[in-house]
């Protein structure tokens, strides 16, 4: 199986921070997880959503990653949204029960919306 290198990119959406992921979501995505989220917060955002359009490949150890972003994001009061995910992927959220503490989305627009309006899916209720 061929890799990916992991990068992040951070834009601003009505109050929303979105966390564009490209490249495979393994252990070599850490740093540039950890750098997103950090740009991503800094500014108190209504919202985190991640686009997960562009990523590939998503192993164990990215599933922890994800967990982690959860669990400051629950820390922090700062709901999470997600769209771009594949149906396996969606799955595997739906199954890890990762899908109980972000609302899973269909498109950017949706997840943002959502995120403005403060429609349920945070897990932070």
């Amino acid at each position: 199986m061929t890799t990916r290198e992991a990068l992040a990119r951070v834009r601003r959406r009505e109050g929303v921070a979105v966390i564009e992921l490209i490249g495979d979501l393994n252990a070599a995505a850490e740093q540039a997880l950890d750098e997103a989220w950090t740009a991503a917060t800094s500014e108190r955002p209504e919202a985190v959503v991640l686009s997960f359009e562009n990523s590939g490949y998503i192993n164990s150890t990215g599933i922890a990653l994800v967990v982690g972003l959860l669990a400051s994001a629950r820390t922090h009061r700062i709901p999470i949204r997600a769209y771009g995910l594949s149906d396996h992927y969606r799955e595997i959220f739906e199954i890890t029960r990762l899908a109980d503490f972000m609302a899973i989305e269909d498109d950017e627009e949706s997840a943002v919306q959502g995120a403005v309006q403060g429609t349920g899916g945070d897990g932070n209720g």
